[in-house]
């Protein structure tokens, strides 16, 4: 997550239950944070372990997928509306309803002006019940791009791609507190789940037709792609700077050989370029890619500024990268040019850029545009031996089996034989305190090879889509867990019918006793 952060110390295996606070003691995001993290893993694992890895509520569940032809190649999928829970993350594709806003000059309800001036065709301004492909709310599909088209070819596969990310006041104004005032920073950031229903040719499944139902076999084949798509392929390790022959002597101690920054970072180690290590790239940020100033206006390469920091460390300068982001890039995931701040305008809030934005970023204030700033910096100084070779389009190049530096004793390693994905990242804490960055290490204090921490995605199979009106539902649904309460349980009920029986038996021997009497 791209937030101003201290640390992230929710480690899984440890089984920790909940946090809890001490009397007299400083209060840390990292606390607070982790508390959030125990909840939602506990909620999650807990609707996996009841649910299965997908699923929705008999009644309301959503995600029904109906295809509906177009002109031009522009193919439609009908979203339906409802719940479904994938790996226990919630997805809700229920569409909201517009709030009615109130028009002072309209003419009241039933008069004959309010009618002419509704006109025959007013319901057609009312929005669909349901989302499309084409309008989901986070997918951010553009038909002018033949890849974001629905497959020509039938059959194809329509699957749920979920994912969390973070939104800042940045992105989402109503998040700060303006009694706080503008010279204030913004408070707590949000983490939103991000749905997307995508499709996946039929033929990257090798699933052939065939008589009977095939759901089981379309919904296998899709897990073991899903879990080649999903699974990160990458691993990173991180270190102070360690001196030469420090492995030969392992008491050796030197004043190089430590983290050597004014003050404790989070160190965001994020890959841009994807692929495979020759064509990898990587940027970062030792503010965990928090640093982000908002778009007013873009005109060419000059680019107008809300605000251009708060202070000298979270502002921009000369030669600084920055990515020109916006809500449906950021919801894409895909990556973007870097560009090279060129001049900055103080009095004006502008900056100069190397280049303009791609096209269609930052132009819509509607999708919050905003620049974040990368620290890397290309270096005029002969690299020592290991150092990355300079900058290939503003990120770093990865080179595979060998430490990079970042700064200030920082460095990373990258393992041998990784492919890479755009987005994934490592998070690495370094302290003046000690000197080191806080990295798992071995007896040996050899730093360990680590998956991303990010990002997380999960994938759940919806629809195998023929043509109009022929999709083959592979959405899974569940009952209930509650039921009425029965009058009384089994024991209980033969308890009362072998006590009835008693009582009914000694009345029939009472009435012939007092008949014997009688005669």
């Amino acid at each position: 997550m791209h937030a101003d952060l201290s640390r992230n110390t929710f480690r899984p295996d440890r089984h920790y239950s909940a946090v809890v606070a001490q009397q007299g003691r400083v209060q840390l995001d990292a606390d607070a944070n982790e508390q959030t993290a125990i909840q939602l893993q506990q909620a999650r694992t807990l609707a996996t372990d009841l649910i299965g890895q997908h699923g929705g509520p008999a009644g309301n569940t959503g995600f029904k997928i109906d295809f509906k032809g177009g002109n031009r190649e522009l193919d439609d999928l009908l979203i339906g509306g409802g719940r479904y829970y994938v790996d226990g993350i919630l997805c809700d594709a229920s569409r909201p309803r517009p709030d009615e806003a109130v028009d002072d000059e309209a003419e009241a309800p039933g008069t004959d002006n309010a009618a002419d001036e509704a006109g025959p065709d007013a319901e057609s301004s009312v929005p669909p019940a349901t989302w499309t492909y084409w309008d989901q709310p986070d997918a951010f599909r553009d038909p002018e791009r033949a890849a974001d088209r629905l497959p020509t070819q039938f059959p194809y596969l329509a699957y749920l791609k979920v994912w969390e990310r973070t939104v800042t006041a940045a992105e989402d104004p109503a998040l700060r507190e303006v009694a706080l005032g503008s010279a204030m920073p913004d408070t707590a950031a949000r983490l939103k789940v991000v749905w997307q229903v995508l499709p996946l040719e039929g033929s990257r499944l090798e699933v052939e037709d065939g008589p009977g139902d095939q759901r089981d076999l379309i919904r296998k084949a899709f897990t073991k792609w899903a879990a080649t798509a999903g699974a990160p392929a990458s691993r990173l390790a991180a270190r102070s700077e360690r001196p030469d022959h420090a492995d030969e002597d392992p008491c050796l101690v030197r004043p190089d050989a430590r983290y050597r920054g004014p003050e404790n970072q989070l160190y965001r180690v994020e890959i841009h370029d994807g692929g495979p290590a020759k064509d990898a790239t990587f940027k970062w940020s030792r503010e965990n890619g928090s640093v982000v100033f908002p778009v007013d206006e873009l005109d060419g390469t000059w680019v107008e500024l809300a605000s251009l920091g708060g202070d000298g460390k979270l502002d921009l300068n000369v030669g600084d990268w920055v990515e020109c982001v916006d809500t449906a890039t950021a919801s894409r995931g895909e990556p973007l040019p870097l560009l090279r701040v060129e001049e900055v305008d103080l009095p004006g809030r502008r900056i100069r850029l190397s280049g303009e934005p791609e096209p269609g970023v930052g132009r819509r204030p509607e999708l919050h545009p905003y620049l974040r700033r990368w620290d890397q910096r290309a270096t005029a100084r002969r690299p020592r031996k290991g150092a990355a070779a300079g900058l290939k389009h503003g990120a770093v190049k990865v080179e595979e089996g060998r430490w990079l530096p970042l700064e200030d004793g920082v460095e990373v390693y990258f393992a041998l034989g990784g492919t890479y994905r755009s987005g994934d990242h490592w998070l690495v804490p370094a302290r003046t305190a000690t000197g080191a960055v806080e990295w798992p290490a071995d007896a040996a204090r050899k730093p360990l090879l680590r998956a991303p921490d990010g990002i997380q995605v999960h994938y759940a199979p919806l629809g195998w889509v023929y043509g109009e009106e022929e999709v083959t539902d592979l959405r899974m649904t569940f009952a209930p867990l509650a039921a009425p309460v029965p009058a009384a349980d089994a024991a209980a009920l033969a308890a009362e019918a072998e006590a009835s029986a008693r009582t009914e038996a000694a009345e029939a021997e009472a009435d012939g006793g007092s008949a014997d009497s009688e005669s």
